[in-house]
Parts: C-alpha cells; structure tokens; sequence
C-alpha cells in the first residue's frame, strides 16, 4: 500500500506542487478570507449591534465599500480555493494517513477548512442571487462557519508555520522546472522511515530500502504545468469571477457586470429593487389616503401625513443603496431631515429609534437605529427619489435612507417612529 501510494503522488508531481506554491497561493487565501471575515463580522453587527456598539456614518459610503469587499473577496475565493486544492492534492495519497497528533491537527484541520469554506462561499453565492435551495437558515449558518473557518485556519496555520516560515521569501530553484520525479513530502517520509530503521524503531520489513530504491530508479517527469503559467491562470480565474461581478457594486466596472445578480440603473427609477411591494404585502396599506407616520418620543405621540412631511423644509441628498448581496446604486433622495423630523415631534436627536414598516411578516419589518444616525444630517424620511415622488417598490409613501446602513435597514413602507428605552 506504501508503495502505491509513493507511486500516486509521483505520477501526480508538477512544478507547482511544492510547499513554496502552497504558501504562495495559501496566503492569498487567507487574505481572502480574512477580508469576508472583518466585514462580514461589520455587516452582521450593523444588523445586530450589541447595547454599547456606534457606528460610523462617514464616508456615507462605507457599507458600500465593505460590503462590496465582502461578496468581492468572496468571489475570488473559489479559484483560489481550487489552486490550492490542486497544489496539495498528492497529499490526499500519504500513508500511513496519520503518522502523528501534529499530523492528525493538520489533516483535520484542512478537512474542516476546505469543506466549511465550500458551503460558506457556495451558500454565499446563492445568497446574491436571493436564491435559497439549503434547508437551513441562510444567516445563521454563514454566521457560524466563519468561526469554524477561521478556527480552522488558525490550526492549521499554527501546525505548518514552521514549514510557511521556511517557503514564505524563498525562490524555487530553476532546476524545479525540469525534473519532478517526488514531492518533497515523499522524501520527507521515506527520509523518516531510514531514520526510524536506524534508530531501531519498528517498521514494514524492506519497504523503507524498496522505496529509497525506488526513488533513484524513477526516471524524471517532464513538467506538465510551470509555474508561471499556473499563476497566470490563478490571476486569470480570480480576475475574470470579480471583473464580471464587481460591476454590481463599483460603478467603473458596470460595462463588465455580466454574472451579477443586479444591474446599476435597472429597475424603477433607475434604482433596482430586492424585496417588493407584493412580497411585503404592503400594496393597499401604503397606499391608503389616511396613511400617517406616527412619532412616539418622550412619552407624546404625533402624526403627519405625507402632506404635512412635504410641508417641511425638505432636503436633498446623494446616498447610495447598498444591500447585503452585494450590490450599490447611487440615488438621489429628497425629504424631510430625521433629525428635524424628530425635533418637531418633541424628541432629542441623541435618542436611538426604531423604525417600524407597514409590512406584517419579514425579519426587517421593524429594525433599530442608532442615535448616531438619527442626528446625522444626511439622515431622511424620504419622499422623493431621483427627482420624483418615491416609487411604491422603493418605500412609498416614506422610507428611511441613511449614510452608511445596509439596505435591509433603510426601512420601505414606514408606518411609526419610536424611542428605544435607555
């Protein structure tokens, strides 16, 4: 079986299967994923904030930013996923499987990282489309394989740093190219097993001599694959999924959205549209004649009607939509300051609120917004976007729209505006 196994891993050595690649394309990985991370943690906590968490509202771009960095990063974790699997494939044929605890935690914690990472950015990617096949929850579960992934990593990382720190700077040699007969953690093993024989501890009877023979015997591979061209082709699998995705996101790259869920400018009032009116089941209420938003601060209730908002002073303001899937679209909006709003209903600008929508069913039909976007001066109850009266797929006959927030937190449909106790 030994045998077998030395001879699938030389008939599957390449020039980029070596421990310098694996670092190579292993620290892009990690970059990767740390980025999905950092801001995933930012997107989650923005719609789930614990009691002493603030945020900040500037630059009113910011969730557009790390959002889009997030479905990005994402992305391109599935060639770079794909490099590294290739790299380390003849590990799969090591035998014994296990030789050590050490190499128990590595082996196991690479299992656990490549199958988390698979479903994490699988069920991610889906998740851009609104499009949801699994049968669990699709937060939750991203949520919680974040952790794993990058308990995971973290293991690993720890359990190969020795071998990381020796291949992170070091240039492959140029005989590299030309003949692979082994990987080195073949060598690596036969080597042992010579040292074990000699140090008198138990092993197969021949098969560390058979093997060492072996070794000289087999004849060089030609290199199937060079380095140069496998990077070149990792570059071009991560250029080609994010240049014809990010355009959903980062408006220079529009003319290349060609796999993104959205399209900037597509959609009513040039604005596209995640959760509509019939799924909110929202069309009578919303446009009902005695619609009124309700203030309830500081222990008085009062009522405007959207005649009695548009006879505010109103302002305008360029704030973008930027939704969890991934995509952005600047807009114009037009209405009545919260801040203002707030201060006329008798309340402070320094109260959290929160916001509640004529829609009956929905995990964001009542969300909470911090004090530090109430008192923001971008911060509307708008009425008009893009120069015309809001659109009832876009949260007519008011909707709140604030730098810095996730869409699914810039409220549609607004029906009452109330104080969060302290």
């Amino acid at each position: 079986m030994r045998r077998l196994m030395f001879e699938a891993r030389a008939q599957l050595a390449s020039p980029v299967r070596n421990p310098r690649m694996a670092t190579v394309i292993g620290r892009l990985l990690g970059l990767a994923f740390l980025l999905c991370f950092g801001t995933g943690l930012y997107s989650h906590f923005l719609q789930q904030p614990l009691a002493w968490m603030t945020f900040p509202t500037r630059p009113a771009r910011l969730y557009q930013f790390t959002q889009g960095t997030h479905i990005v990063a994402g992305i391109a974790c599935f060639p770079l996923l794909l490099a590294k699997l290739y790299v380390v494939f003849p590990q799969l044929f090591q035998y014994p499987p296990v030789t050590s605890f050490k190499n128990f935690l590595e082996r196991a914690s690479i299992a656990l990282f490549v199958g988390a990472s698979l479903v994490e950015i699988t069920i991610g990617l889906l998740n851009t489309y609104q499009w949801y096949p699994f049968p669990f929850p699709f937060k939750q579960v991203h949520f919680a394989l974040a952790f794993v992934i990058i308990g995971s990593l973290i293991i690993h990382i720890g359990v190969k740093l020795p071998l990381i720190m020796a291949h992170w700077r070091a240039a492959p040699t140029p005989e590299s190219d030309e003949r692979h007969p082994v990987d080195t953690g073949v060598v690596a093993t036969v080597t042992t097993a010579a040292v074990n024989t000699a140090e008198g501890l138990p092993r197969t009877r021949g098969v560390t001599g058979r093997l060492l023979r072996y070794i000289d015997s087999t004849p060089a591979l030609p290199a199937r694959t060079s380095r140069r061209g496998f990077l070149a082709t990792v570059a071009l699998g991560v250029a080609a999924v994010v240049g014809l995705t990010a355009g959903q996101t980062f408006a220079p790259l529009d003319a290349l959205n060609v796999f993104g869920p959205r399209k900037k400018g597509v959609g009513q009032q040039g604005v596209p549209v995640n959760r509509t009116s019939a799924q909110a089941g929202v069309g009578s209420t919303a446009l009902a004649a005695d619609w009124v938003l309700t203030l309830m601060l500081g222990g008085t209730e009062r009522s405007f009607s959207r005649a009695e908002l548009l006879a505010l002073p109103q302002t305008d303001v360029d704030l973008p939509i930027s939704c969890v899937e991934g995509w952005s679209q600047m807009a114009s909006w037009r209405g009545v300051r919260l801040r203002d709003l707030v201060e006329t209903a008798g309340g402070s600008p320094t109260t959290d609120l929160r916001l509640i929508s004529l829609e009956q069913r929905g995990g964001f039909k009542q969300t909470e917004m911090g004090h530090e976007y109430v008192s923001d001066p971008l911060t509307l109850v708008a009425l008009e976007l893009n120069g015309e009266t809001l659109d009832l797929e876009h949260g007519y006959p008011a909707r709140m729209i604030a730098p810095g927030r996730p869409g699914v937190l810039q409220t549609k449909w607004l029906s009452r505006i109330e104080a969060i106790d302290a």
